[in-house]
């Protein structure tokens, strides 16, 4: 019995032990909730802000956000593609695209580190890998595009331009792998076809079409079919900000571009033109540019907000507003061609709107409506009858 006892006492000293064990182990474990007094990193503070050129769209709702952007986007951008059609009209400007260009990266660039110093958080969170393959297709977009207006009228550009709706929805299936509805395919064939059908007439009173310029845009239409698709992937899994992608990618493209004008010796003879007309040079580029990074800010919202395909279909839109100017500000033969794609347009622009609430807009089906129809005959039928 005594050794009994001193077992059980010996197993209740173990487990004591034990105990204290368990118990003094517990102390080590620990969650701690900070307070809401407490404040939180500017980079958790960020998280959800959109800002653009120092507004914060993130204390709108949707629907403000959306008017904001379009309207930055369309007036912007109207204007820009009046000032590069300008610059071009210079006499002997046509063969300096790439150095158009590379000037507009320079504004681009100092444009992104002005605005960076002006928010709260400076770091760079996408990774330089990704600003490298962005800052490429940047330049393959815009550089290309601008040298094809010296191939190219600018109707012919707006033609092969108005087409990248289809590439950028092909971009985010495979890029992405998004999967897209019915409407938004139909939106994407129904502005592009209205778009190209409303510019073919344009192109038909000057046509200037040439194989090289033909090459150069559609190069840079699959560059910009890729871009917006990259961006908003690095800006949604990074979140980034619109002032450090414009800053970074457009600086690193500055470099490509130098070092491609340096190694083909394009750039001494562009400086010595454009020393000579520099009002019409680099003054007309400084506005230029001026309005396209504000274009592009905005842009860049719509994409961190509403995704690449509706923010390519605002500026799909804005292509057709820059048309109807243009007719306003310049005379033009007049057909009602003009109307039959303006309305393929319209019908685009609300397919895409039904596609993104299609919660809310109802649509009945041609079934429920020959249902509906049958059984309106039935009982105009047995009215009749009784």
């Amino acid at each position: 019995e005594e050794q009994k006892g001193d077992n059980s006492s010996a197993e209740c000293s173990e487990l004591g032990i034990m105990d204290l064990k368990f118990t003094s182990s517990r102390k080590y474990i620990s969650i701690s909730v900070p307070s809401k007094s407490q404040t939180m990193s500017p980079h958790i503070k960020s998280v959800d802000d959109v800002v653009v050129l120092g507004m914060n769209l993130s204390k709108f709702n949707k629907p403000t956000q959306f008017f904001i952007c379009v309207s930055g986007v369309f007036m912007f951008y109207l204007i820009y593609g009046y000032l590069q059609e300008l610059i071009f009209s210079v006499e002997g400007f046509k063969p300096f695209g790439w150095y158009l260009t590379l000037v507009q990266f320079g504004f681009y660039s100092i444009f992104g580190l002005i605005e960076l110093q002006l928010i709260q958080d400076k770091r760079r969170r996408i990774p330089g890998k990704t600003y490298m393959i962005i800052a490429f297709l940047t330049v393959g977009t815009m550089g290309l595009s601008n040298t094809s207006l010296g191939y190219l009228n600018y109707p012919t550009q707006v033609i092969f331009k108005c087409c990248k709706l289809i590439p950028v929805m092909i971009g985010g299936v495979f890029i992405q792998g998004k999967r897209y509805n019915i409407a938004d395919v139909s939106a994407a064939l129904c502005m592009s076809l209205g778009l190209i059908w409303f510019t073919l007439a344009d192109s038909t009173v000057a046509p200037n079409f040439n194989l090289t310029g033909v090459v150069l845009i559609s190069l840079a239409l699959c560059a910009d079919a890729v871009i917006g698709n990259v961006q908003e992937k690095a800006m949604k899994l990074h979140n980034g900000s619109n002032s450090e992608m414009v800053l970074y990618s457009y600086s690193i493209g500055f470099v490509y571009i130098l070092f491609g004008l340096i190694c083909t010796s394009g750039l001494s003879p562009a400086v010595t033109f454009c020393s000579k007309h520099p009002v019409q040079t680099y003054g007309y580029a400084f506005l230029f540019s001026l309005t396209g990074y504000f274009g592009i800010s905005f842009v860049l919202a719509l994409i961190k907000i509403f995704g690449a395909l509706l923010a390519v279909t605002v500026t799909t839109g804005r292509k057709a507003m820059t048309i109807v100017l243009s007719f306003l500000f310049f005379a033009k033969p007049f057909t009602f061609q003009y109307v039959w794609s303006g309305l393929l347009v319209v019908l685009g622009i609300f397919l895409n709107v039904y596609s993104k609430n299609m919660d809310k807009i109802k649509i009945p089906s041609l079934h429920g409506l020959w249902k509906k129809s049958v059984e309106e005959r039935k009982t105009r039928t047995l009215s009749q009858t009784v």
